[in-house]
């Protein structure tokens, strides 16, 4: 009998550990929900070493970067790990042809070298709490949508108000569990922040787009940078006279490496995921949203890439804007993939079915009676419009002159009209807003961008079409190629020196009648359109959705215990696991990849597998030194089963004692439906070893004096 209690225990203990990989968790509740959970897969750290308001703790090394990403502090002088793709767009600012940082590298051999970009942040989190009580309070069912989210609002900002300590932080309360819950968070921003170092492109994204979201992976993923403070370790603008930061906490690194099954947690920023996403919701992203969104990409991309290979200055131009259609084209592949595999629409809608039934319990029938009925109704009516918009999002994030008139326009407009003295008050920003808008374009790439985009909407749109789109469309069997080259000529925003000639001559009727203009105001307003029409079914629909997410939890219908990620600090933990066995990997166990494997990659002047002749030396060689495993291997990534989204990416990887282990950049193809469902089979995480991050700085930068900063645990 008790061999029979002692396995059933056991069973459930390995279903537990099995479940606990699901999750992106709130800190301040880690004591709450997941400590014993985590003690059990390797935890040896205590609540309050991960989340404390008045002690040091994990929580203040962890930094969002540039508010996309996150990074951590790991030395006592501020030095910020992040990913490579994080700090991309920093490192091309600071390239030019003839220093190209992106391209070849940098290592500051000082502080003194160290280099700031122009516009560049990390963010610390102070503290958060829970203030549902005091806003949902404020609210009743019997208000609609707007009426609440007024009231709400106001509350919010009453809250942050309160908080900021006259404006030291940067408060932000955000809606949890679709508006059921609500917490606000204070942040410390510091702005001052400079380039240390970064490995060349062709490590830091090596594999490039074809091994993007691919396992074994082989890259180097990762950029140094440092936070400065004024001589009191306050946030301050750039100055010769800032020092580095002291930071409060800062993560020791552990070099022994990994193994299967070690305990991994991983504390980030994760952007966005829709776990609690209703079943028609998923079918309209899988049918009608990403669909449009993998086209427009990958036609933006092909007319950029085009343009990118004839020249090294235009590549620079749009390497991180390429980087960013790119990533993102291919994650919604494999979302249509993966989702449609995984058959998620018909698992949603079989719980969904389950929520219909008991609602319609009379107890509940009055408030959840009509919920699946709504949600399901809205979405029917909104596919065609959100497919219009994926292709209209396509153009504004890859077309240049989709847009800037539209931004440009609206303060001319307000300059147009303005008395002298408020003109002469206005021209100094608007002269900076100007010259910062044409910085870095092509205008032949950008007009074919813009004339593919717009063929691409007027030919697949099935939602009314901006009034220019179609006329020119139906005039021109939707080839726009000699209509944005006409009107390119005509306007006077494809050029700086237009804009600012006007700006001395200014005139209502000449910028009305600009033509970019006019295509630019229509497309915008096509995109932010809410018709009448769907006033009241848009209400009907957040209000059922705020109630199915509620219901869902009261009933205990849904597995999924915590809120989707919102660009909050979150906590997710599991261990270290390999896939299946793979004949492309030579690591002895899938769940690392090695040096070698790398080299095997390795294709002479291939802009994605090429590598310098100084790494073919070093493998030769075999000078590892330290950072070596105990079969001599250099490792470079491994994976985890951490549940992770995008923002995660460059959020420390962390053992069971608080050390770095890695650095998070990627997931799995397989797993690519991530956003929506947790996979426990399949879903990884794939990270940096800290091992490989530490030879590249070390052997093959000859840059150790970055090294000596860290605290390296080597047992």
């Amino acid at each position: 009998m008790k061999k029979i209690v002692l396995t059933i225990f056991a069973f459930l203990f390995a279903m537990s550990s099995a479940m606990a990989n699901e999750g992106m968790w709130f800190l301040m509740h880690i004591e709450r929900l997941n400590h014993r959970d985590m003690q059990a897969m390797g935890l040896q750290l205590t609540s309050e070493e991960i989340y404390s308001i008045n002690n040091q703790s994990l929580k203040d090394a962890i930094v969002q970067f540039n508010g996309g990403c996150t990074a951590s502090i790991v030395s006592d002088s501020g030095l910020v790990l992040t990913n490579h793709h994080c700090g991309y767009s920093a490192i091309a600012e600071l390239s030019t042809a003839e220093q190209n940082h992106l391209k070849n590298g940098y290592w500051a051999g000082s502080m003194a070298e160290e280099l700031k970009p122009e516009s560049l942040y990390v963010r610390f989190f102070v503290r958060m709490d829970d203030v549902s009580k005091r806003i949902l309070s404020l609210v009743n069912d019997n208000m609609n949508e707007k009426e609440r989210e007024a009231i709400i609002n106001k509350e919010i900002a009453k809250i942050e108000q309160e908080n900021n300590e006259g404006g030291k932080y940067t408060v932000s309360v955000r809606p949890f569990y679709q508006g059921n819950e609500y917490y606000y968070f204070v942040y410390e921003d510091y702005t001052d922040v400079r380039l240390v170092g970064t490995p060349p492109e062709n490590v830091g994204k090596y594999g490039g787009d074809t091994d993007n979201w691919e396992w074994p992976r082989h890259t180097g993923d990762f950029s140094l940078f440092r936070v400065y403070a004024n001589e009191n370790g306050q946030p301050a603008e750039y100055s010769t006279n800032n020092v580095p930061l002291k930071a409060k906490y800062h993560l020791p690194v552990n070099i022994d490496g990994v193994k299967e099954n070690d305990f991994a947690m991983i504390l980030g920023y994760p952007g966005r995921t829709n776990r609690w996403m209703p079943a028609q919701g998923v079918e309209q992203n899988v049918k009608y949203a990403y669909p449009a969104w993998v086209e427009g990409s990958k036609l933006s991309m092909d007319v950029m890439k085009k343009y990118m290979d004839e020249s090294d200055e235009v590549r620079l131009m749009y390497a991180s804007a390429y980087a960013g259609i790119a990533n993102y084209w291919k994650n919604r592949a494999g979302m249509i993939t993966a989702l449609t595999e995984h058959k998620t629409v018909a698992k949603k809608t079989k719980t969904e079915d389950k929520f219909q039934k008991w609602a319609k319990k009379k107890a509940n029938k009055d408030a959840y009676g009509n919920v699946i009925e709504n949600i399901n109704s809205y979405y029917a009516l909104t596919n065609e419009k959100v497919k219009q918009s994926n292709y209209l999002l396509g153009m504004l994030r890859s077309s240049k002159f989709s847009i800037l008139p539209y931004r440009l326009g609206s303060a001319l407009k307000q300059y147009t009209g303005a008395n002298e003295a408020e003109r002469k008050n206005m021209l100094p920003r608007l002269q900076a807003a100007i010259a910062d808008s044409y910085k870095d374009f092509y205008l032949p790439l950008e007009e074919e961008v813009f004339a593919k985009q717009l063929g691409l909407l007027a030919s697949k749109s099935n939602y009314p079409l901006p009034e220019l789109v179609a006329e020119v469309g139906q005039a021109n069997n939707n080839d726009f190629t000699a209509y944005v080259k006409a009107i390119f000529e005509l306007s006077m925003f494809t050029s700086q020196e237009g804009v600012e000639a006007y700006l001395q001559y200014p005139d209502e009727a000449i910028l009305n009648s600009d033509p970019l203009l006019k295509l630019s105001t229509q497309l915008l307003d096509k995109y932010r359109e809410s018709p009448e029409s769907l006033v009241q079914p848009e209400n009907d629909f957040q209000a059922s959705f705020r109630l199915l997410v509620k219901g869902l939890r009261e009933s205990g219908l849904s597995k999924i215990k915590y809120p989707d990620a919102n660009s909050t600090l979150r906590l997710s933990y599991g261990k270290v696991r390999a896939l299946p066995a793979d004949k492309r990997n030579d690591a002895n166990e899938n769940n690392y990849t090695t040096f070698q494997g790398m080299i095997k990659k390795y294709k002479p002047n291939d802009p994605e597998f090429d590598l310098d002749q100084s790494m073919l030396d070093i493998y030769e060689k075999k000078d590892y030194g330290r950072y070596a495993n105990e079969r001599g291997q250099l490792p470079v990534n491994f994976l985890t089963d951490n549940d992770i989204t995008g923002g995660n990416s460059g959020s420390p990887v962390i053992n069971g004692k608080g050390e770095l282990i890695g650095l998070a950049f990627d997931g799995n193809i397989e797993a690519m439906a991530g956003d929506v469902i947790f996979d426990a089979d399949l879903q990884r995480t794939i990270n940096v070893d800290i091992r490989y991050v530490l030879w590249l700085i070390d052997k093959y930068s000859n840059a150790k004096h970055i090294v000596d900063e860290l605290t390296i645990i080597d047992n």
